[in-house]
């Protein structure tokens, strides 16, 4: 088999890789660092979301040309890593016990999702990101030896790493998005009420499973939700870990995603 070419060792769209770290260049007399620039985006996406940070809004709020920030950081898949590192990096994954990995792998995603919650904006920066800088690659490290000391089948326990990781996302992204909904007002109980009483107001004619639901539908909080997911998401794992699930391997070892690289000059 011929060697793929330099354009087939391109990057393929959709897939960034988190390969960063904070670069500690800081040019002479330049008073601009990777730490302050951090700091800037993690505040801007805490007061306006991931969608109001930019390489320019930074800038003005440092008083420089974007280019300045250049020096420091490459762009905004690199800002986005170094985001993604400062917080999930204080993330603390136990020693593992193999008596309690359950236990144990649910404190560790209910703690990233109260990091995520902390630093709203960060879980839409970690979206999308391979996990290769040194500080990831650490706690990826951390919760396979806690998945492993469960029994989970090291298939299962990779590719499980990715669907939590989407998973603790799309919760922090929704809670982002609700948080920030004038629908909901000052009084998101309010809100959900007004729901229930939707729910409750349905035809039992034309919906009558939806109709006698409405308690249902509506019961429990955002942590109530996500930790029956949690609690979905390990009771799989268990299966896998007791034999009652097969791990299914993949079609085409070695293959990562996307499912399909295309060359950008034939695209």
């Amino acid at each position: 088999m011929n060697a793929p070419s330099d354009k087939r060792r391109s990057r393929p769209a959709r897939m960034r890789l988190d390969v960063a770290e904070p670069r500690r260049r800081r040019p002479r007399g330049e008073p601009l660092s990777v730490d302050r620039i951090v700091d800037v985006a993690l505040g801007q996406m805490k007061a306006g979301g991931y969608e109001a940070v930019s390489m320019r809004s930074i800038a003005r709020e440092l008083n420089t040309g974007p280019a300045s920030l250049y020096a420091h950081v490459a762009g905004r898949d690199e800002l986005d890593s170094l985001v993604v590192v400062r917080v999930t990096g204080a993330l603390d994954i136990p020693d593992p016990d193999p008596e309690r990995w359950r236990e144990q792998l649910r404190d560790v995603m209910f703690a990233m999702l109260r990091l995520y919650d902390e630093n709203p904006g960060v879980a839409r920066a970690q979206l999308g990101l391979v996990p290769l800088s040194p500080t990831l690659l650490r706690m990826m490290e951390r919760l396979i030896a806690l998945l492993r000391a469960g029994g989970v089948p090291d298939q299962a326990s990779v590719w499980f790493l990715d669907m939590m990781v989407l998973f603790v996302g799309a919760v922090a992204v929704e809670r982002d998005i609700e948080r920030s909904r004038e629908t909901m007002g000052d009084d998101p109980a309010a809100y959900y009420e007004r729901v229930h009483d939707f729910f409750t107001s349905l035809s039992s004619a034309d919906y009558p499973v939806l109709a006698s639901l409405a308690t249902a539908l509506t019961a429990g909080d955002g942590d109530d939700r996500f930790g029956f997911g949690v609690d979905l998401m390990i009771a799989g794992l268990a299966a896998f870990a007791s034999g009652a699930v097969a791990t299914r391997l993949p079609n085409h070892p070695g293959r990562g995603r996307p499912d399909r690289e295309r060359d950008p000059d034939t695209a």
